[in-house]
């Protein structure tokens, strides 16, 4: 498989942590990694985080994100899109259990131009 390839889309992050009220504006990264191959396929992506807890996740992808957005919101936390290739995500407080959002991005890639879906589970703990 050609290195371009593998780098076409890939949603890279690093690890979560609790939040506070007073670090509300400061989210860890979330542990995820999805790759895909082309532009226009379509990938699903985990996370873990703590109950009221906040993580962002960058969007890294081979080529340039003309777009962005929100497909489907969380049912149990808020979904902020902060620039075309980063979201934070933010669980509610005191709920425990799981979540799904999906995240709708298009753009140029070394190998063809398209749009993917980014369906994220989240397990809030």
């Amino acid at each position: 498989m050609r290195l371009a390839e593998l780098a076409a889309l890939a949603l890279i992050v690093g690890v979560q942590s609790p939040m506070s009220a007073s670090s509300a504006r400061d989210a860890s990264d979330c542990s995820m990694s999805v790759t895909l191959v082309h532009w226009g396929e379509n990938s699903t992506g985990y996370i873990d985080l703590t109950s009221g807890g906040s993580c962002r996740f960058p969007l890294r992808m081979g080529g340039t994100v003309s777009d962005s957005g929100i497909l489907q919101k969380p049912a149990h936390g808020k979904l902020k899109k902060l620039n075309p290739s980063t979201f934070e995500y933010t669980a509610k407080a005191r709920y425990k259990g799981s979540d799904t959002f999906a995240i709708k991005a298009t753009g140029q890639g070394p190998t063809g131009s398209g749009t993917s879906v980014i369906t994220v589970q989240a397990t809030i703990k």
